[in-house]
C-alpha cells in the first residue's frame, strides 16, 4: 500500500521538523515547508492526502491558503488541520469557517497531532458501508460512490467533513444526532472537544446548501437532525 503523503506548512523550522519526525515514524511520506509562498506550487505538485498549516505567517496566512486550496478543483477536498498558536474560540471558528477539518492550538502534543491526522485519513478512506449508495431528500442528492452532492442539479463543493456530516444526517433522517454523537461518528473522537466544532461545520454546511438549508434542524441543547419535511426557516 502507498504511504499516505502529508504537506507540513510552518515558518518555523523546529515545527516542521517535529511534525515531520512524529508522522514519518507511523509511516507516512512528508514533505515540509517553511515558505507559505511555495505551498500552492507544492500541494499541486506533491498531491498530498491531508495539509497541516500553521496559520500566522509572513506574506500569506494559513486562511487565505486554505481557501485557496479549498477553491483549487483538485485540491478541494483535501483534509486540512489548522497548527497554530491562535487559540480563542474565535479563532478556531475563523479557521473551521474557512474550509479547514481540525484545529489544534500550540503548544500541541505530537502524539495527538498524529492521531487526528490518523482519524481524518480512516474516515476519509472509510467505505459508506451497507447505506445506500445515493441518497435524496427535497431537491439534495448525495451519491457516495461518485462522492457527489447536488442541489437542483447544481453540484456543491463540500470538503470530505462536510459530505460526510450531510451524509449522517441524510441516512438517519428524522432522529436527532447530538453532538457528542456527531463528534464520534463523524470525526472519530471518543475524547472530549469543543462541540463548537459541530456547530460551525453544519453553519457552513448550510451555507453550501442555499436554498435546501432548511432541511436541516437545530434541536435546542441536544444537536441536528435532517427533518422529515422541509421546514420554513433555520437558526
Amino acid at each position: 500500500m502507498d504511504k499516505k503523503k502529508i504537506l507540513v506548512v510552518d515558518d518555523e523550522p523546529d515545527v516542521t521538523d517535529l511534525v515531520a519526525y512524529h508522522l514519518r515514524a507511523k509511516g507516512f511520506q512528508v514533505e515540509t515547508l517553511n515558505d507559505a509562498t511555495a505551498s500552492i506550487a507544492k500541494a499541486r505538485s506533491f498531491h498530498p492526502h491531508l495539509v497541516i498549516l500553521d496559520i500566522m505567517m509572513p506574506h500569506l496566512s494559513g486562511i487565505q491558503i486554505c481557501r485557496i486550496l479549498r477553491g483549487d478543483p483538485k485540491l478541494a477536498r483535501v483534509p486540512i488541520i489548522f497548527l497554530t498558536a491562535k487559540a480563542e474560540p474565535q479563532d478556531r471558528i475563523e479557521g473551521l469557517e474557512s474550509g479547514a477539518d481540525d484545529y489544534l492550538p500550540k503548544p500541541f502534543s505530537p502524539k495527538e497531532l498524529v492521531l487526528r491526522v490518523e482519524s481524518i485519513l480512516r474516515r476519509v478512506a472509510a467505505p459508506a458501508g451497507h447505506a445506500a449508495s445515493r441518497l435524496q431528500i427535497g431537491d439534495i442528492v448525495l451519491d457516495s460512490e461518485t462522492h457527489r452532492v447536488t442541489v437542483r442539479g447544481e453540484a456543491l463543493d463540500l470538503t470530505a467533513t462536510e459530505f460526510k456530516l450531510l451524509r449522517l444526517l441524510m441516512e438517519r433522517q428524522g432522529r436527532v444526532q447530538t453532538r457528542e454523537h456527531l463528534l464520534i461518528n463523524v470525526w472519530n473522537y471518543s475524547t472530549e472537544i469543543e462541540t463548537r466544532t459541530v456547530d460551525t461545520h453544519i453553519r457552513r454546511l448550510r451555507e453550501k446548501l442555499g436554498p435546501e438549508a432548511n432541511w436541516i434542524e437545530t434541536i435546542r441543547g441536544v444537536g441536528y437532525r435532517i427533518a422529515e419535511k422541509k421546514v420554513s426557516s433555520v437558526e
